[in-house]
């Protein structure tokens, strides 16, 4: 008997491999030249059980692939330095790894992966910035502000590529960016939005 036990098992190995042969495709391939056939071949599946499970390439991508921020320890970084540590290790990030960029791509589109990347944000993020010595009451919402300057910051330079941005060099964003960010951090919060924790 093949009950609906035995059905949701057999699902359940259907997106396990489509996940497996995604994760390789995309590290082999990138993100643009993937594709959902070639995922699909590599699963040994119908490309349409991967738009059954997946709906598309960005919400395939959302769930595949697996995204370490390999943030500095916010806690042996000197108070006065912690903007621009930021600023230089997001660039660095952006600069070495091409993954965020397509899921900062598919995030403006695609409902997946934009709760892929809140997830990424919320939890590395806010977790390194409670870690900075910030007042645990104010940490998310200074690390929701950093991750608006990050993430426009790569938007700009990687996504819509605007020249101004595009043609500084990773040292000079981290120079302007860093101060920003460093307010972020550490400068108190206003009385109200204090208060609204």
């Amino acid at each position: 008997m093949t009950g609906p036990p035995a059905r949701a098992r057999r699902s359940d190995a259907t997106r396990a491999a489509i996940l497996r042969a995604a994760r390789e495709r995309f590290a082999a391939d990138g993100y643009d030249r993937a594709t959902i056939r070639a995922v699909a071949a590599d699963a040994q599946i119908d490309p349409s059980m991967v738009m059954r499970y997946y709906g598309s390439k960005e919400g395939l991508f959302a769930a595949a692939a697996e995204f370490d921020l390999h943030l500095p320890d916010l806690a042996q970084v000197p108070a006065e330095q912690l903007g621009e540590t930021l600023a230089r290790h997001f660039l660095r990030r952006w600069e070495a790894d091409g993954t965020l960029v397509a899921l900062l791509r598919a995030a403006s589109t695609n409902p997946g992966a934009a709760e892929r990347m809140r997830g990424i944000f919320a939890g590395q993020l806010a977790t390194a910035v409670a870690r900075s010595g910030a007042d645990p009451t104010t940490a998310a919402r200074r690390a929701g502000l950093v991750a608006s300057q990050i993430l426009g910051l790569a938007l700009t330079r990687y996504v819509i590529r605007l020249p101004p941005v595009v043609e500084l060099a990773p040292d000079e964003l981290a120079e302007w960016v860093g101060p920003t960010i460093q307010r972020y951090l550490t400068q108190p919060f206003p009385p109200s939005q204090a208060s609204a924790g």
